[in-house]
């Protein structure tokens, strides 16, 4: 028997990322890590929910590049002109040269690869939830069609 968890309870994160296998790994990481993953599939929508939900969200996680006409700096400024305190997480692979210009104060910026520690780790420092399971979350033990690491790209 599992342990039944309330998913309103959970701090939910909207995450922004194109790619469909780190996006499940986000989400995989995120729901191990005591957080409910919330999708956008891009900058547009991330910013629509955002101006229209702000209270239902935590935190943002965005990537830098997407598809589409805003990217994640742009996104990341949207979501501080709804609540200027508003945690904000970038991820990137490629785009981590501009964050001190791009990027919001008071961001990180994750370096891909990262593991899904420094993700929940860093997401549980910014919204202070001392509840989260940033030491120890628990990988799934699933197949995975060569990002068996565990590590985002």
């Amino acid at each position: 028997m599992g342990i039944v968890v309330d998913q309103q309870l959970l701090p939910v994160v909207l995450v922004i990322e194109d790619d469909q296998e780190i996006q499940a790994l986000l989400e995989d990481a995120l729901r191990d890590g005591g957080l409910e993953p919330a999708i956008a599939g891009s900058g547009e929508e991330a910013v629509t929910l955002l101006k229209a939900f702000r209270s239902k969200y935590r935190a943002l996680v965005t990537d830098i590049k997407l598809m589409g006409r805003l990217d994640g700096w742009r996104v990341a400024r949207a979501a501080r002109e709804v609540d200027p305190t508003f945690p904000v997480v970038y991820i990137t692979g490629a785009s981590s040269a501009d964050w001190p210009v791009q990027g919001v104060p008071n961001s990180v910026l994750l370096v891909k690869p990262f593991t899904p520690e420094q993700l929940v780790s860093t997401l549980s420092e910014l919204i202070d939830a001392p509840e989260l399971e940033a030491a120890s979350p628990q990988p799934r033990q699933e197949a995975s069609d060569g990002c068996a690491d565990g590590a985002a790209s």
